[in-house]
């Protein structure tokens, strides 16, 4: 375990505060699925989510993780070692069926602070099964070199995080002076221009950022954001309980957010409820998750009545489930 900025990646030192940095895999040799801060995180579907990192150099006023360089919460960071990470997303991805798999790099923090980025991308696309790489972004430590290197590794689209086009309420919600939201803005472009897909992804603040809503639909229409994939992932602000809540802001319901969601989709011929199917991603077993053994149960159901043990076979009828299976049980 390093203390404090030592160790840490040249584009996270600036601004990140005096941490406890442990390094997985290198300093400390732990399972790479189980913690949803660090390693694979596998939730039933073809979609895995990698996470490499968990430091940030942002410290957004409504972080449901109190990241960055203000977290008061947070008692250590953690940097996952390269090789491991492959290895056990390759187990997963084997688990799983090598096929149509994404591989989206986010985090509980930035994944460009990862010092080993463009290995995780190329490592990724190695892997047989793996169809799509996406990563979430705030965009603060990118340049035109590293996007370049992202689309030569391999990566298909960019989720990148930008809550507002005015410059001061930008800088209010990500919590940081010197955020340098038109130099994002032209990095998007660029994107676009390298032929990564772009989504952008701003949080609703109710009472903050409504104006900008419609202002980034036309941003992002205009740049060609969302060529393959829908150009704009607008989210809900949601309180968490270890997470930051900027006073007088108070979520919306699930109901109102759906609302405004479609009434500006009317407005401005543009898909913004999304679902699952709008990115190819569909259920498929979680890794762990144990599979029901039917025929072998049926066959110790035989051995206990040869070994002289009474049986007794007792279903659960689910009328429209398991109708049929009645009669086939009582033969049986």
């Amino acid at each position: 375990m390093v203390k404090g900025r030592k160790g840490l990646p040249p584009s996270c030192k600036r601004g990140v505060r005096d941490v406890n940095l442990v390094r997985i895999g290198d300093e400390v040799d732990c399972p790479l699925m189980g913690c949803i801060a660090f390693g694979v995180i596998d939730r039933g579907t073809n979609l895995l989510q990698i996470r490499p990192t968990t430091l940030c150099p942002l410290s957004c006023i409504f972080c449901s993780t109190d990241a960055g360089p203000r977290s008061r919460s947070r008692l250590a960071e953690y940097v996952v070692a390269l090789d491991p990470l492959l290895e056990w997303v390759d187990r997963v991805v084997e688990y799983k069926g090598r096929e149509h798999i994404e591989a989206h790099i986010d985090t509980v923090g930035e994944p460009a602070t990862y010092p080993r980025l463009i290995e995780l991308i190329q490592g990724l696309a190695d892997i047989e099964g793996i169809e799509t790489i996406s990563m979430q972004t705030n965009g603060a430590l990118l340049d035109e070199e590293l996007i370049g290197e992202m689309a030569e590794a391999g990566m298909d689209r960019l989720n990148v995080s930008i809550h507002a086009l005015d410059e001061g309420i930008a800088r209010r919600m990500v919590g940081a002076s010197n955020y340098p939201l038109r130099r994002i803005l032209e990095l998007c472009e660029y994107i676009v221009d390298v032929g990564i897909d772009l989504l952008i992804a701003p949080v609703w603040l109710p009472g903050v950022n409504d104006d900008e809503m419609p202002r980034i639909i036309e941003y992002a229409k205009s740049i060609g954001a969302g060529r393959r994939w829908p150009p704009l992932g607008i989210q809900r602000y949601e309180p968490h309980k270890r997470g930051r809540r900027p006073r007088g802001v108070r979520a919306v319901s699930w109901r109102r957010f759906y609302e405004e969601l479609g009434e500006m989709e009317r407005r401005y011929g543009v898909k913004l409820i999304l679902r699952p199917e709008d990115f190819g991603i569909h259920p498929r077993r979680m890794a762990g998750e144990p599979s029901y053994p039917l025929r072998r149960i049926l066959d110790l159901c035989e051995y206990i009545v040869d070994v002289g043990i009474d049986l007794l076979i007792a279903p659960v009828w689910l009328p429209g489930v398991n109708d049929d299976e009645m009669p086939r049980i009582i033969e049986y």
